[in-house]
């Protein structure tokens, strides 16, 4: 199977599970789906990056501590990064509300840097060890990012 084809498939794979969950959230008033595989679920919004236009997409957050969501942009092991994360990188404002109804909040992404990687991965394998196998299949470092309110 080309790779193209294979990629959209997984890709397509990936929004639907997105939909299922948001109807699974909405249909039971957040109260399944909160949580995934012990990790916070937030609904992220991000700036398209090269259309401008809102991007919608739910993520797992290993690590949170207050108002500072750590991610990985692992895509599953995908040898592609997300487009959310590339969509941070581009334009790193975003908005946030975790599915356990508090928000919504508008946090700054920033990737994380080697050494911070460094620290955190470890923590974030203990999470979901998941995370550790998606790294096994790729041979891109899988980024982590931090996101953390606007200072000021």
């Amino acid at each position: 199977m080309p790779d193209r084809t294979r990629d959209r498939i997984r890709d397509t794979k990936m929004q639907a599970m997105n939909a299922a969950h948001r109807c699974v959230l909405r249909l039971s008033g957040r109260r399944l789906g909160a949580r995934l595989a012990n990790m916070a679920v937030c609904t992220v919004t991000t700036t398209g990056r090269t259309s401008g236009q809102p991007r919608t997409v739910f993520l797992t957050a290993p690590i949170q501590h207050d108002d500072t969501y750590v991610f990985v942009a692992s895509k599953g092991g995908d040898d592609r990064h997300p487009d959310w994360y590339q969509n941070m990188v581009a334009h790193p404002a975003f908005l946030l509300e975790p599915a356990d109804g508090r928000g919504p909040l508008t946090l700054v992404a920033r990737t994380a840097t080697d050494d911070e990687r460094a620290e955190l991965w470890p923590r974030i394998v203990a999470a979901h060890q998941g995370y550790g196998s998606y790294q096994a299949k790729t041979d891109r470092t899988i980024p982590v990012v931090i996101a953390q309110p606007a200072p000021g």
